[in-house]
Formats: structure tokens, sequence, C-alpha cells
């Protein structure tokens, strides 16, 4: 390949600002410089700890794709420690050999890794194996890469938690109703919790802003450590969260909810001693736009900061116990 056309195709490739689009991309332009027989770019997530491989893209020789596992719940996809291979990638951070790619080619695993951990794993199956000057290339576009991912998470997170913000919340909504319920009438198991650390503002003003900072980063990683590496996290600014998991059914949401509400009551937090947490979550309905969501979710929020705060509270079973009524015209909430 000329090497005026593959500075054209990097180009190409590191001009995409979505993620799932730009792991589409760099497969394809590796798929095509090494002239594999398959090419697989997987995302590496936490799930409590144990680390598992999520394929977000696979090109073969025949010309298909085979499917994205971002639908998958954590448990259903292999974990890291599970292939060898994989295994010593990550701990070493370097490239990995094997000679038991598809059709008795050679697969070449390299890893996707920032300063401190592995993003992500690509495997290249050639059938004789890549040659040193293209392990360097590819190896040096990973970097581009690794670079490109960070500048768009400068943007798209929070610079205080590192969680994501509330731009991106707006602009990938529709996405994660794709991601977290497959889309259509599947977007039943999608859910939308809103989070509000009670009584925030006495922190900052007993102990000041910088300890304030603190709680915020502390809640942050509990929030990481509560749920899955697919769930998603926002900050929306101040003292309040929003999550968005996908869950079978409102029990299942409502015990991840709580895990998160029993993990901050039961943490101590230096110099401030015990903080609490108000949740409220609702059911995302398909065709549902972000202020619809959040604004059912913020009644049951605002239900449960007004009744004893430090507690879950779930917007459709308000309703359902006569507690809350919205009025559909306007969506105003009345609680009794």
């Amino acid at each position: 390949m000329a090497s005026s056309r593959l500075i054209q195709m990097v180009a190409e490739t590191t001009m995409h600002r979505d993620r799932d689009e730009l792991d589409v991309a760099v497969a394809r332009l590796l798929f095509d410089f090494s002239g594999a027989l398959r090419v697989a770019l997987y995302r590496v997530i936490d799930d409590g700890g144990r680390l598992r491989a999520q394929r977000r893209v696979a090109l073969n020789a025949c010309g298909t794709e085979e499917g994205s596992q971002a639908h998958l719940p954590p448990a259903e996809l292999v974990a890291l420690d599970q292939s060898p291979a994989w295994a010593e990638c990550v701990l070493l951070q370097d490239v990995v050999h094997l000679a038991e790619g598809v059709g008795g080619s050679v697969r070449t695993i390299f890893p996707l890794h920032d300063e401190h951990s592995v993003l992500g794993l690509l495997e290249i199956d050639c059938v004789d194996g890549l040659r040193g000057r293209e392990t360097g290339f590819i190896s040096g576009l990973l970097k581009i890469v690794r670079n490109h991912i960070a500048l768009l998470d400068y943007g798209e997170r929070d610079t205080l938690t590192g969680l994501l913000n509330r731009k991106t919340f707006e602009s990938t909504f529709g996405k994660l109703l794709t991601q977290c319920g497959r889309g259509g009438a599947a977007a039943s198991g999608c859910w939308l919790g809103v989070v509000d650390i009670d009584h925030f503002k006495s922190v900052n003003d007993l102990h000041g802003h910088l300890f304030g900072d603190e709680v915020l980063l502390l809640v942050s990683r509990l929030k990481r450590e509560s749920f899955r590496g697919t769930d998603r996290l926002f900050r929306f600014g101040g003292e309040e969260f929003v999550i968005v998991l996908d869950a079978a059914s409102a029990d299942g949401a409502g015990a991840a909810f709580e895990r998160l509400r029993a993990a901050v009551a039961g943490y101590r937090f230096p110099q401030i001693g015990r903080v609490t947490i108000s949740l409220g979550f609702t059911q995302v309905q398909p065709g549902d736009s972000p202020a619809a969501a959040i604004e059912r979710a913020d009644a049951a929020l605002y239900f449960a900061k007004h009744h004893g705060r430090n507690q879950v509270q779930q917007q459709e079973r308000l309703i359902a116990d006569g507690l809350l009524v919205t009025k559909a015209l306007n969506a105003e909430v009345e609680l009794f």
C-alpha cells in the first residue's frame, strides 16, 4: 500500500468522533493494510473487578462482519483470565504472537492501553503472520488511536470525576437506548436513575469546597465499583448524577441502584463521616427524549428527598401505589 494512501486512511480514521464508528474505521484500516483473514477489535470492561473482552467489531476475509457484543451482559463475555494469550498481552502490555488464528493462520494480539491500564485488544490473523515492519506500524497506529481517544474523553467527560458529562448524555441518548435495550419495544430493559447527594450544600458550607470535591470523587469511585462496565455513569453538575443501565425488570434495576445507596451509606468519608444519597429511577420508554426520561426520574428523586432521604424510589411504582400523580398534559407532579 502506497505511503500517501496509508497516511490518508489514517487521517480519515481519526476524523471520527463517535467511539463505535472509530472502532469500525480502525478495524477496516488494519484489515486493508495487513491483508488479514480476520481482524477483531475488543474493548476491555471491568465487571466488578474482573476484566472481560467485549467484541466491538470483527471483519473476515469473506467481507462480512461479526456482530458487536455491546448489548450482551458482562457475565456472557469472556474474561481475560480465561484466555492465556489475552492475559499475557494485558500483563505485559505487549504484542503476543500465536499459531492459532483462523484457517491455520498466525494470530497477533495487540494491547490498546493508556498510561494506567489496557483499554482494548486487537487480534489480526494472517496466513504467515505479520512481519516486524507491519507490527511496528500497527503498534504506532494504536498509539495514535489511543491519543485520539484521550482527546475524545476530554470533551466527553467531567473534569473532576472522570465520569461522562451532561453534553455526552444528551448527544448519545438515542444510542444508549439501542445499546441498552436494543431499541424499539425492547427498550423496556433500559432504566435511568438520577442521584443526588443528600445535604451536599452543608458539606461545602461546613468543611469547604475542597472536601466537597473529595466527596464527589469518592462517590464517583463507589459508582464505578457498584455498576458494570457496560452501565453508563454521568455527572450532570454539582451533586447530581445520572446512571443508565440495562436490567430485565424493575426489581433488578432497583437492586442495582440500592447497591449503590448502601455502598455510599456504609462508607466512612474522611473528615466528613457519613454521607448518604437519594435516588429516583424510571423505565426508559421507546421514543423517550432525554428531558422526558430525566423528568420522570426527577419526580421519584423529589419524593425520596421529601420522605426521609437516603432511599431509592421508582417513579412507576410510586404512581401505581397512588403516592405520585403525573398530569399528562403538562408533566406536573403532585405528591401525596
